[in-house]
């Protein structure tokens, strides 16, 4: 995994399900695919979908005129056909990218046509595969597959070593793990109990992680450094943060006033910070988590400044 600015990440995790592992597995034996929804997330799977030579057959869309051209954009460029929901979807897999608040629904307008021996896949990280239970009544095999991936505007992610965690019926779950090998990703089992955890450590990943460098942004202004120049100075020490956690964990990854004890900074910091309150108390918050979780010297007096 390679970070834009250049620093490369080593990832020590299993490479049993990468696709180059997988030799006598066939791309021209898997399904096609209808994707439902054109998202951030459906068109960055449709597009790997294509760029993987795994077929897709259908963009599924809502009949308002703007999800019609969105559909329709995506289709032409992925070589598929627009299919309005509640109309027959054809093909033996269905890829549900909607939000989660509409799984369910979107689930029980396709379950009004034949499912048996189909299959179809919701990508939500926090909800189990039961909320398709509509279509698994109509006999079709179900699962979550879940990318652990940010998806924005403007940006197209690989997916190409993304870990997908699977939870749900067998077949389904067999094959999620065959596509998700194709696509150059790497698969896991969650248990459906488990994934409002997971997702809330997805939601740390990755847009907790966005307001904090925000916060720490309006910080950078406060200290007549433009937010653009702000992002760019910082993102070699924030790969090279990143790189020492993934490789090294958090102990032996982290830095700074606080691990060295010098409570003067700590207390010059938070004083600085009185202006801007938001970043004061998120300041305070990691600063007080980091005396209860990691290696620090002087910790009394650390704990005495930041009450």
């Amino acid at each position: 995994m390679t970070c834009r600015a250049g620093a490369t990440l080593t990832l020590d995790v299993p490479c049993c399900c990468r696709a180059d592992m997988l030799p006598g597995m066939k791309k021209r034996s898997l399904p096609e695919i209808a994707i439902v929804g054109t998202g951030n997330l459906g068109r960055a799977l449709a597009v790997s979908l294509k760029q993987s030579k795994i077929p897709v057959r259908e963009i599924v869309s809502r009949k308002q005129k703007a999800s019609r051209r969105r559909a329709s954009i995506l289709a032409r460029a992925v070589g598929a056909q627009v299919v309005i929901l509640g109309d027959p979807v054809r093909a033996p897999l269905v890829w549900l990218c909607v939000p989660d608040r509409e799984i369910e629904s979107c689930a029980k307008a396709l379950a009004k046509s034949g499912w048996k021996g189909r299959y179809a896949f919701h990508s939500s990280g926090a909800l189990g595969s039961d909320v398709l239970q509509s279509l698994r009544e109509r006999g079709a095999s179900v699962a979550s597959v879940h990318p652990l991936m940010t998806f924005v505007p403007g940006s197209a992610p690989s997916l190409i070593e993304v870990p997908f965690a699977l939870e749900g019926d067998r077949a389904a779950v067999n094959l999620a793990r065959k596509l998700v090998a194709a696509l150059g990703g790497r698969s896991f089992a969650i248990a459906k109990e488990n994934k409002p955890l997971y997702h809330a450590w997805g939601t740390f990943a990755s847009p907790l992680v966005t307001i904090l460098l925000e916060v720490g942004e309006r910080v950078a202004h406060k200290a007549r450094i433009p937010p653009r120049q702000a992002r760019l100075r910082a993102a070699r020490i924030l790969h090279q943060t990143v790189e020492n956690y993934v490789n090294q964990g958090a102990a032996l990854g982290f830095s700074g006033p606080i691990v060295r004890g010098d409570a003067s900074i700590v207390r010059r910091h938070l004083q600085v910070l009185k202006p801007i309150p938001e970043a004061q108390a998120v300041y305070r918050a990691l600063a007080r988590a980091a005396l209860r979780m990691l290696p620090v010297r002087n910790r009394e007096e650390l704990r005495r400044v930041l009450r």
